[in-house]
């Protein structure tokens, strides 16, 4: 009878042990999970930007090819 209580003394153990790992990797899920989350965000945020940038640069280099002809002459003349 001694060995059936210590053959489940070392189940319970084990369970236990099985059970605490199961809580830390549940919580690291967790943690990559809203890690992601914000990297995610923040990539979106950062695409929304460059985006903006893109067009105001596009936006550059027309006003720059323009023709100088085209612009009305300073007041002094």
């Amino acid at each position: 009878m001694a060995g059936c209580e210590t053959m489940t003394t070392a189940l319970e153990q084990r369970l236990t042990e099985l059970e605490v790992r199961m809580a830390f990797l549940d919580h690291t899920v967790q943690s990559l999970d809203a890690t992601v989350a914000e990297q995610d965000r923040l990539l979106a945020q950062l695409r929304g930007e460059f985006a903006r940038l893109r067009e105001e640069l596009g936006g550059i280099k027309l006003s720059l090819h323009d023709d100088a002809r085209d612009e009305p002459p300073p007041p002094h003349y």
